[in-house]
């Protein structure tokens, strides 16, 4: 008899526990979804337009989903500041070189913005799980003169 209650008592257990992995994998699978949809319909928004166009910040909640909401967030492309690394080497970097390399992170700053795309998952008495993806949008209509002839 004791070897039938506690051959029981695994057996609920394991139920149990492939429960709660099927439930977190469901929520995983949800938020998956809904990221891409929500990445897709901002590619979708922008494409071909200016990327002064693409807001800092939006949120919202999904249709049908209660327990889910997103934000957006996006940002400017930001590079280091190469000028200091070229400098430090032996021989250091001419004024060309260095004004060259400035313009051109300037170039590729200003062409190219950092999106965001962060959904939550929020359930009663529990603690919020948040899911994110980037992307980066790229304006090829912006122009990358670095001021010498040919380039």
């Amino acid at each position: 008899m004791a070897i039938m209650a506690s051959g029981l008592i695994l057996l609920v257990n394991t139920w149990g526990g492939s429960f709660v992995r099927l439930d977190r994998t469901q929520r995983a699978f949800e938020a998956a979804e809904l990221l891409n949809r929500k990445m897709i319909e901002y590619e979708i928004k922008y494409r071909g337009r200016p990327l002064e166009e693409i807001k800092d910040e939006e949120d919202g909640k999904f249709d049908g989903y209660p327990e889910y909401t997103w934000e957006m967030s996006s940002k400017k492309m930001e590079f280091p500041d190469l000028a200091s690394t070229l400098t430090s080497r032996e021989g250091g970097a001419d004024a060309i070189t260095l004004n060259a390399i400035k313009q051109l992170t300037d170039a590729i700053s200003k062409s190219i913005k950092e999106v965001t795309v962060t959904v939550n998952y929020t359930r009663k008495g529990k603690k919020p799980q948040t899911f994110s993806v980037t992307t980066y949008f790229v304006d090829y209509n912006k122009s990358a003169s670095l001021g010498v002839p040919g380039i």
